[in-house]
């Protein structure tokens, strides 16, 4: 383990530049946003001299570790505000800083024309510093704070424009949602902690092999919990898809590159909790498995051109979230399908945002149409992404998507044959619902009205777009080939070169038959879609009805936990006002009726001060009395 000096820069700069424009105020109106720009391009800078000086070391020493300062020391349980730069932390810290450079590039000229640029900007900045932090803290407690940082950050930057009251609630939605697997993190952290004594992510892991089945299960449960609210997973996800209230760039950052992936990082930094009990691995697979399908079928069904990446968002962090439930390869094929989906989901919501820029912010595709002449750069970059979620060779998500169909498959019996159908079931609708999205936007015959006038976005927003395009087309190769990720998270994962048992499907096998399907799902969604109205049909199916309601996920939340939680806690308010005041009230009430009776004793009256010394003799001489019988 090596000591560093320089990982405290990569959290304070963004977090200090971000203070600076909400203190200034006004004042910085004019260059906030070339600040945040920049502090944001020195972050990269740093992180990838890191990446650098750590590929020149070996072994253990590559991980690299700063101590800012003793946080809590409590008797035995010590915690320092401590940071870690490993191989799995360093990929996050390049992801963040670079994507999120891009879009703070893509943000100036986007955000241009709004009077509270500068604010959104230093949001942008304190969102950054909280994602940071939460990758690079060395214990689950340090990790927590960044992960309500991150909460708070994205609360702030999906209500951004909270003067229209949709937007304010879709924040809340979110932060509501968040709040509810944050408990699930805050009950790991506290069962870790009764039963290794320490919440260290070395002192976890070291404690793991001993520790009872129950209390893993728990762990493990607890932060599948966290996953879920913090990366929008069954049953938590309703929230992502109002959560693109936020300005399209928050869509880009948040909820393709960054926030919604935590999760995926929590259990891959985990690993050890979830190597040891299987119980905790099969939930985490479910979770995926239900959320990939979820997503993809919601996403058949929006017309809302950011709200039907939102759905391919969650469907792709279920591809990730199951990958890591199979093992320490799949916790590898899991980050790499996170690297690839950073790029091509990003340049995508960019790609979205280019669009609503030059449509006057509509949003509703079957408005759109033949877009690909007015807009031919965002048709390219957005078509590049496009054919890299679809997984089609050479693109990156044939490189990761595939290898998590893969690995799913091996898996080995039933649940083998179960999770590689529900992967190849995935990826044959997210090729419908895809082609859907090129086809309602790109191609066709226009279907806007003469207000709009349809025209190519400025190189600010254009210039990101074809950088994450390019990243969209190169990045799995490069990141997959002679298994370079593989091989670089292993001292991480336990991630091995090969995928352990006898194999299922062979590779070949499974690249033929993902894109079979794929292929399968761009055909009907073509034959479906030849002709748009320009109004959604009225009279669908009951399935389609339940997709345009996001399978009833508000409905679900509604009844299983809001409801339940408003009757609980109105017998809760009911026994604290019968029960617990009630006590409270009696006493009080008793002693003020002694008092009043008291009171009357001492009244100012010489009669009644005459009468008591009366009784008070008389009493006197009746003991006397008994006592001399």
């Amino acid at each position: 383990m090596t000591t560093s000096t320089h990982l405290v820069y990569l959290i304070a700069l963004p977090l200090l530049s971000a203070a600076l424009l909400l203190v200034l105020g006004r004042i910085a109106d004019k260059w906030g946003h070339l600040l945040a720009t920049l502090v944001s391009a020195t972050t990269f800078v740093i992180g990838a001299l890191e990446f650098f000086a750590m590929q020149s070391r070996t072994g253990a020493s590559r991980a690299a570790t700063q101590k800012i300062f003793e946080w809590i020391s409590v008797g035995a349980f010590k915690v320092d505000a401590t940071l870690l730069l490993d191989q799995l932390s360093i990929c996050f810290v390049l992801l963040i800083t670079g994507v999120g450079t891009l879009i703070h590039i893509y943000s100036i000229a986007y955000m241009s024309h709004d009077h509270d640029r500068r604010r959104f900007f230093a949001y942008l900045n304190l969102f950054i510093a909280a994602m940071l932090l939460l990758v690079l803290g060395n214990s689950y407690l340090n990790l927590y704070v960044g992960w309500e940082g991150v909460g708070l950050a994205s609360y702030l930057l999906i209500g951004f424009w909270n003067q229209k009251p949709v937007y304010a609630t879709a924040a809340k939605k979110a932060f509501v949602a968040n709040r509810v697997g944050d408990v699930g993190l805050s009950l790991a952290i506290m069962i870790a902690f009764a039963q290794f004594g320490t919440v260290s992510f070395d002192g976890v892991k070291a404690g793991a092999p001993h520790a009872s089945p129950a209390a893993l299960t728990a762990i493990g449960a607890m932060l599948l919990l966290a996953a879920a609210g913090k990366s929008a997973q069954f049953p938590l996800q309703s929230w992502l898809g109002d959560a693109m209230a936020g300005p399209t760039p928050v869509s880009a950052l948040i909820h393709a590159a960054t926030m919604v992936t935590a999760g995926v990082y929590l259990i891959t930094r985990s690993n050890f909790i979830f190597d040891a009990s299987p119980n905790a691995r099969l939930m985490v697979v479910t979770v995926g498995a239900i959320t990939l399908l979820f997503g993809a079928i919601i996403g058949t069904a929006k017309d809302d051109i950011k709200k039907a990446l939102a759905a391919s968002t969650m469907s792709q962090i279920g591809y990730m979230i199951l990958a890591t439930g199979l093992g320490p390869i799949g916790y590898a094929f899991a980050i790499l399908h996170l690297l690839t989906h950073g790029f091509f989901k990003a340049g995508m919501f960019l790609g979205a945002g280019s669009v609503m820029h030059g449509m006057n912010d509509e949003v509703n595709m079957r408005r759109y149409g033949a877009l690909a002449k007015a807009m031919p750069i965002t048709a390219v970059t957005f078509g590049l992404g496009y054919l890299a979620i679809l997984g089609v060779p050479p693109f990156a998500g044939f490189y990761s998507k595939d290898k998590i169909i893969e690995t799913a498959f091996n898996s080995g019996g039933t649940k083998g044959i179960l999770l590689g159908g529900a992967t190849l079931l995935g990826a044959a609708i997210t090729a419908f619902y895809m082609t859907r999205v090129i086809v309602l936007t790109f191609t066709g015959s226009k279907r806007w009205d003469d207000k709009a006038h349809p025209h190519e976005s400025p190189i600010l927003m254009w210039a990101p777009m074809v950088v994450l395009a390019v990243g969209s087309v190169a990045s799995g190769f490069l990141l997959s080939s002679g298994s370079a990720l593989v091989n670089w998270l292993q001292p991480v994962v336990n991630s091995q070169n090969v995928v352990a048992g006898e194999e299922l499907m062979k590779p070949i096998v499974v690249s033929g038959l993902a894109l079979g399907v794929v292929l399968l799902g761009v055909l009907l969604a073509i034959f479906k879609y030849r002709t748009v109205p320009t109004s959604a049909p009225t009279q669908v199916s009951v399935f389609t009805k339940a997709a345009r309601k996001d399978l009833y996920q508000d409905s679900f939340n509604e009844a299983v936990l809001m409801r339940p939680g408003q009757k609980l806690t109105a017998g809760l308010v009911l026994t604290d006002y019968k029960v617990i005041d009630g006590i409270v009230r009696t006493v009080g009430w008793t002693l003020g009726a002694i008092s009043t009776a008291m009171r009357k004793i001492q009244n100012g009256f010489v009669r009644s001060y005459s009468l008591l010394m009366l009784l008070g003799v008389l009493v006197l001489v009746f003991t006397i009395w008994l006592v001399t019988l």
